[in-house]
């Protein structure tokens, strides 16, 4: 095995993760930096050649540029297609576990020493089931989007994009300049929600500028645009044909009457992102709900600390805000990191960045506001529909595990149907076994809930010979300090 010391250790190469590596080298930190990729950049900045990374812009070559140097020159250690499954903190060091997946071969152990850790390992697609939505056709959008940035391949012919979310038009404009036919993009809320925002939009003139960008993209292929329209069933037999689309009220349920048929052979759909935040649960980290009691993501205080001493986070981790929000999140990160190992920074720096970081806060509230899912949604599901895909648990298995055998708790729902127990251990179901039972006990949709369900002492499948090699720890050891800090979630409240 593999066992590397360093002075930190940084989980994840998206825009956080870059930054705040890239920053700390800067100051003489000798750094590693973990990714699963084969390339940097996260999926925010995905691509498969040098040519493809150029067209984000100078920002984004500016990052290459930094970690390429800074790589050569032997101050930071660049370690892609590393897969973190586990972090460990022994006193106050951390042991971080990976499978070393860059060789041809086996995966081989790898394993590195660090004082202080950040995490910053993004975010992936939410899913909510609807009918039809396990037929082969039917993809996240950020699958969608993935398969054509890293690899340059459609996923259709014939595309429906569909959800919720400014997501959804990036992945549009790219399906339609690479060669598909969008036959529509039917987004499920409306633009007038952020009348209720403007001052706050208008403080973004970049972001608006951006949306403009790709409805002129859109508008150039001639892409339907729809907004309150979604997606109530997914059509076909062994493979998606077609999916069924109705206009939304003014709560965004489905009008009865206004149900139209639109043939495709694939349909991307997304409705925003969930933090990825597996490695934090284990290490004990205190966790609270995302922007209007959404998905967990885990509390920093203003320098990107964490509740467990020597952890940092920054990114999608701490709430979905977008690749610009995780940039200055990732700074601070890394300056947070060296002023603590006792290394001088910019004041001023900081206080720019956390008056950034505000600002962008502030709107990806907004975002948040005017694409959430409605209350309620999961009333309407049929009880055929698959709430589990991996184990095949459908709706109505779900409701009969609240109603006749008498769970009262997300957990219980688990332990009952084996929603969440298959390949993707609960990543993509939980939102809707969480949403149903609390819908089915009239209880509020609680983040402990989702935490109960997102807890797993592995972040990624490890083969046995593996753990069989770990050394095991003196079970008469004494334990670890509990944490001695504790921040609240994001404490920019201070800041505003």
């Amino acid at each position: 095995m593999t066992e590397e010391a360093y002075d930190v250790a940084v989980v994840g190469a998206g825009p956080a993760g870059l930054t705040s590596a890239t920053t700390m080298t800067r100051h003489g930190l000798r750094v590693v930096l973990l990714d699963a990729g084969g390339r940097p950049g996260g999926q925010f900045f995905r691509h498969r050649d040098d040519a493809a990374a150029d067209a984000y812009g100078p920002g984004f070559r500016a990052l290459r540029s930094t970690l390429a140097g800074q790589v050569a020159a032997g101050r930071l250690t660049y370690r892609p297609r590393h897969q973190v499954w586990t972090v460990e903190r022994a006193g106050r060091r951390f042991t971080v576990h990976a499978l070393d997946e860059s060789g041809d071969g086996e995966p081989r152990p790898w394993r590195a020493e660090a004082d202080t850790l950040v995490v910053a390992t993004g975010a992936y697609d939410r899913q909510l089931p609807f009918p039809g939505w396990d037929l082969p056709g039917v993809v996240a959008a950020g699958g969608a989007q993935a398969l054509l940035k890293g690899s340059g391949v459609l996923v259709g012919q014939r595309v429906v994009v569909a959800g919720s979310g400014p997501f959804l038009l990036p992945v549009a404009a790219g399906l339609a300049e690479s060669g598909a036919r969008v036959v529509g993009v039917y987004e499920a809320s409306r633009a007038r929600g952020y009348l209720e925002h403007v001052r706050a939009v208008a403080r973004h003139p970049a972001r608006l500028a951006e949306a403009a960008s790709y409805a002129a993209r859109l508008a150039r292929h001639r892409v339907p645009y729809r907004t309150g329209h979604a997606i109530v069933s997914a059509n076909g037999d062994a493979s998606l044909t077609g999916v069924t689309v109705a206009r939304l009220d003014a709560q965004r349920r489905p009008i009865r009457g206004t149900e139209s048929a639109v043939p495709c052979d694939a349909l991307a759909v997304g409705f925003g992102f969930t933090p990825h935040v597996d490695l934090l649960v284990e290490l004990g980290c205190e966790l609270s709900a995302d922007h209007g009691g959404g998905s967990p993501v885990v509390a920093v205080d203003l320098d990107q600390r964490t509740t467990v001493e020597g952890a940092y986070s920054a990114g999608e981790t701490t709430g979905i805000g977008g690749a610009a929000l995780a940039q200055v999140e990732g700074e601070l990160a890394g300056l947070a990191v060296a002023a603590a190992h006792r290394i001088a920074v910019d004041e001023r720096q900081v206080r720019r960045l956390r008056t950034r970081r505000a600002r962008l806060r502030a709107f990806a509230g907004v975002l948040h506001q005017v694409h959430a899912p409605p209350d309620g949604w999961t009333a309407g599901l049929p009880d055929d529909t698959l709430v589990c895909r991996c184990e095949e648990v459908s709706a109505g298995t779900v409701r009969r595990a609240v109603r006749d055998l008498g769970a009262t708790d997300p957990r219980s729902v688990k332990l009952l149907t084996r929603t969440g127990m298959g390949w993707c251990q609960g990543r993509i179901c939980t939102a809707a076994t969480v949403e149903l039972t609390a819908a089915l006990t009239s209880r509020p949709v609680a983040v402990e809930d989702t935490i109960a369900l997102a807890r797993r002492p592995f972040a990624h499948p490890v083969p046995l010979g593996v753990l069989a090699d770990l050394d095991v720890s003196d079970p008469d050891a004494d334990p670890p300090p509990p944490p001695t800090s504790s921040p609240s979630r994001r404490s920019g409240e201070g800041e505003r």
